[in-house]
């Protein structure tokens, strides 16, 4: 039987800011990506989304961003490989206090945004941040870009690692993810979302924006919980990946 995880980035509202379905998102999931302060999020707000997490048994990562809340870590940032190698175990290390004060265990990491994509594209970048898992917890799993250079160096470091694909998010011919500001970058149409992960799922290929076929690896596919549609759309995902007899757990 064809498996995948459903993993949703959350946790990213701030003081009396509302961003996202958290509380109904989570049900529908089976891992969480919570922000960790640096690109969204806060103390409250992190404690407040593994304990969600929690009572639902969804696993929680850490999703560690640019340090950059005016533009939702989402702007190309010029960093030192010390200043992300620190930036990623500090957010990280955020987020695993609160798991060890829930008695949950945090499972993985996914970078945010902007340094999501660079370590998709820049080996020694991606390094940067492998290592970071590494020295904080080596036991945690990589959910990184299927294809990307982010996969090459957790391999070469020896971090565990999985593959990631999006629902509602358009391909480029080389793996990468359109950018938000072009065409093509978001795919609102639910049943076009469904079709596309069944078959990421089933035969490993994805439709390009360009019209041509690429193969990907999906072990977890990301749901976005901070849209209108959120919970219409991860519902959907859901109900289309049981009907077509994939199951849906953990990574």
């Amino acid at each position: 039987m064809a498996v995948i995880d459903l993993n949703c980035d959350l946790g990213e509202s701030y003081g009396a800011y509302k961003i996202g379905m958290d509380e109904e998102v989570i049900p529908y999931v089976t891992s969480a990506n919570i922000a960790c302060g640096f690109h969204a999020g806060d103390p409250m707000v992190m404690e407040r989304t593994v304990a969600l997490c929690k009572e639902h048994g969804v696993r929680i990562g850490a999703h560690p961003g640019f340090p950059d809340l005016a533009g939702f870590g989402r702007r190309n940032m010029s960093l030192s490989p010390e200043e992300v190698k620190a930036s990623v175990k500090y957010q990280i290390g955020a987020l695993k206090a609160f798991c060890t004060g829930a008695g949950v265990r945090l499972w993985h990491v996914k970078l945010h945004g902007a340094l999501y994509n660079m370590a998709a594209e820049d080996y020694q970048l991606a390094k940067v941040v492998c290592l970071a898992v590494k020295e904080v917890d080596e036991s945690l799993v990589l959910l990184a870009l299927s294809g990307s250079e982010m996969i090459r160096a957790a391999k070469a470091t020896g971090v565990f690692c999985a593959s990631e694909v999006f629902a509602d998010r358009g391909y480029e011919s080389d793996g990468t993810l359109v950018p938000r500001n072009q065409k093509g970058a978001l795919i609102k149409d639910e049943d076009q979302a469904v079709k596309r992960v069944i078959r990421m799922v089933r035969e490993r290929k994805v439709e390009t924006v360009e019209g041509r076929d690429i193969t990907i690896q999906a072990d977890s596919v990301c749901v976005h919980g901070d849209g209108a549609k959120a919970l219409a759309f991860v519902k959907k995902i859901r109900e289309g990946l049981t009907e077509e007899g994939i199951d849906i757990k953990g990574f």
